[in-house]
């Protein structure tokens, strides 16, 4: 650097900065300089075009495949990186959606739970209070509980939901940022929240477009301490409701740590409702994540004594959800007595008063009392919709993953806490790990998680440098990695909404449609979220409802849904069934080699009963294949994959699209397309 002591310190500052950036940084190289490696793997510049779009995106757009090998491959994933592109179309569709913008707040107001809205109703003596669970003529209770909520402006809690979902269908099938939108399914599926579950649900939908959507691509440690504070996961983790033993526990003002005496208590009081305090009861698909992490070994210990009975209301729900499923994973080396302890540090992270009554209440008889005014001079945090209470906070001292939190701390902790475990080493490789599930394959190689781990570690958990390192290995772009993906139901349906260019006026028949082939969006309880490997969705029953799906959506019989097959080909119209099939096989699955596909296809062409095969035997449960398989069941056996969700009955298609025997044969061969095993894949 002598050589440089004679210019000014603002030049050697700059020069300086540029020079050890680019000397020790080698991840974080500006995205024009990405190059995908995909001739190592053995990929046209095509095929490589259309493996981003399957993997980034739900699916290529008619023509798709030829913009973006005409923009280059990096500059159309640097836009996607960006997530700045015009939406006006999608915010045109999505503006007739008054419930999307709404505050939390706002949503109690609106949208009251039905509890609340029969305690006003009999309030103002719209309803009998002895009416209520009990009336004779059910009807005609619900008529004038109906008309009570018209009169007062409220909504029925359904309509937001059903709303909600739309806004999803929406945004995936139309939206420019495709990536911001598919990371938007995954990190909501991460930090997994239920509408089965009515304390959260109204939450729900504030907990994406505002946790979730804006930090896909961002820091992880942010993500992670937001959703940690939004009421939606505070209350479907219980830790609203978590409180650690008052002051006066301390014996001779000395710290102490408390034992918990259940793990499900709750402490009553303050305001606090009482239908929302009630301790979470474990499904059979949650009691795996929320009793097992056995330990390997014993963290240190502190001084502990048992608290007075009634006075701990600890829950760990949500502080082993964080570590097992949110940061480090099962294997991420905490023991029981960690979580526990983490659970005593979090005490007292709950919900500011968001409405007057219901679940968004819990907390305001403690804070009209203090006084809002004196909430921070009282060592209260408010932010937002989240309240950290210092009166229900453990201030004894803590130890978690051997780092030691000192006695009377406050807020700080909590967030001390949750940033180190969103940097620890077990963190970065579980996060990798589920990101090159969600985008490599299903068995993703240790090298390339460790290379996106070391990108983790090493850019301070950001998510946008991550993913470059994943694109821009060799793994992603291998040959057995193309294609390797089978898609959920809801990535099939959108899907084959964008590849058929289909115009989509109500969404919530799509919603239908993905239910019925196994994906209840946003209604899956367990706090793991959906899984992500193909053997959970592929099974013979549901290859046939998805074949259902197919030939539903090309015949155009789902409601509010329209597709136009003749024009993706130009008006052209085949000269055969079997030139068709070849011809939309292309259009539908671009730079794929085919031939296998169209020879496993070609036969049902030939079958005057395959719709009533397909219906007959989507309404049956599965049963071990026969040697002499139809070829409808031999379309459910190209698959090696055996799931165990259950199949859902589809309704039957009619094939009776238009007067015009080639607009029948043109909705049956896009239907099987759509419902082949090729198509399954991404």
């Amino acid at each position: 650097m002598k050589t440089f002591k004679y210019i000014t310190i603002a030049v050697i500052i700059s020069l300086s900065g540029i020079l050890l950036a680019s000397f020790f940084d080698t991840t974080a190289l500006p995205v024009k300089e990405m190059k995908f490696p995909y001739k190592r793997g053995g990929l046209t510049e095509r095929q490589a075009a259309a493996h981003l779009l399957d993997r980034f995106s739900y699916g290529a757009t008619p023509g798709q495949v030829d913009q973006v090998v005409s923009m280059g491959l990096e500059k159309w994933f640097e836009q996607q990186l960006t997530a700045g592109l015009p939406d006006d179309s999608l915010n045109n569709k999505l503006s007739k959606y008054d419930a999307l913008n709404l505050s939390n707040t706002e949503v109690e107001q609106k949208f009251p739970p039905g509890f609340v809205v029969r305690q006003y109703a009999i309030r103002d003596s719209a309803i009998n209070k002895d009416s209520v669970d009990k009336a004779v003529n059910k009807k005609a209770f619900n008529d004038t509980l109906n008309a009570y909520m018209a009169r007062k402006g409220y909504r029925p809690e359904q309509e937001l939901y059903k709303q909600f979902i739309s806004q999803k269908i929406l945004r995936a099938a139309y939206t420019n940022n495709q990536l911001q939108e598919v990371l938007t399914d995954f990190w909501f599926n991460h930090f997994n929240v239920s509408l089965t579950k009515g304390e959260c649900a109204a939450f729900i939908p504030a907990y994406e477009r505002d946790v979730i959507r804006p930090n896909v691509l961002g820091k992880f440690d942010k993500m992670l301490i937001a959703e940690a504070q939004s009421p939606a996961m505070l209350y479907y983790l219980d830790n609203f409701a978590s409180v650690g033993p008052p002051a006066a526990a301390k014996p001779n003002n000395k710290p102490v740590v408390v034992k918990p005496a259940d793990n499900g208590n709750t402490m009553m009081g303050d305001g606090m409702q009482s239908a929302a305090a009630k301790p979470a009861t474990a499904k059979p698909e949650q009691s795996m994540m929320m009793m097992d992490a056995a330990p390997k070994k014993q963290a240190p210990t502190v001084k502990t004594i048992t608290p007075q009975k009634n006075v701990t209301g600890l829950n760990e729900n949500f502080a082993r959800e964080v570590m097992e499923l949110h940061t480090l994973g099962v294997d991420g080396g905490y023991t029981q007595t960690d979580v526990t302890q983490a659970a005593r540090v979090l005490t007292g992270w709950t919900i500011y008063p968001i409405a007057a009554d219901g679940y968004g209440a819990a907390m305001k008889g403690l804070v009209n009392r203090i006084g809002v005014s004196n909430l921070e001079q009282k060592g209260f945090v408010h932010i937002g919709d989240f309240l950290f209470t210092p009166t229900r906070h453990d201030m004894g001292e803590k130890i978690v993953l051997g780092h030691h939190f000192d006695a009377n701390g406050g807020y700080q902790e909590g967030v001390d806490l949750l940033e180190m475990l969103a940097h620890h080493p077990s963190t970065a490789k579980f996060i990798c790990k589920k990101l090159a599930v969600r985008f490599v394959s299903d068995h993703p190689s240790p090298a390339l998680i460790a290379k996106m781990a070391k990108t983790f570690t090493e850019q301070d958990g950001d998510i946008k440098q991550v993913i470059i390192t994943m694109v821009s290995s060799p793994e992603f772009w291998k040959k057995d990695a193309v294609r390797e993906k089978t898609k959920s139901p809801f990535e099939l349906a959108i899907s084959s909404i964008r590849g058929l260019n289909a115009s989509i006026t109500d969404p919530y028949q799509v919603y239908n449609w993905v239910n019925r082939m196994g994906e209840k969006m946003y209604y899956y309880q367990a706090p793991t979220g959906f899984p992500d490997r193909g053997n959970y969705w592929i099974n013979t029953g549901s290859l046939l409802n998805r074949m259902n799906f197919g030939l539903a959506l090309a015949s155009q019989k789902i409601p509010g849904v329209t597709v136009n097959l003749a024009a993706l080909n130009n008006h052209h119209e085949p000269e055969s069934a079997q030139a068709a099939l070849l011809t939309y096989s292309k259009l539908v699955m671009p730079e794929r080699d085919l031939d296998k596909t169209i020879q496993r296809l070609a036969p049902l062409l030939n079958d005057p009963q395959l719709v009533a095969k397909i219906n007959n035997a989507a309404n049956k449960v599965p049963a071990p294949q026969p040697a002499n398989l139809t070829p409808v069941q031999d379309m459910a056996t190209m698959t090696n994959n055996q799931g165990a969700s259950k199949p859902q009955a589809a309704p039957k298609v009619n094939m009776q699209t238009s007067n015009t025997p080639n607009a029948n044969m043109l909705a049956q061969v896009v239907g099987i397309i759509i419902g082949s095993p090729e198509f399954q894949r991404r």
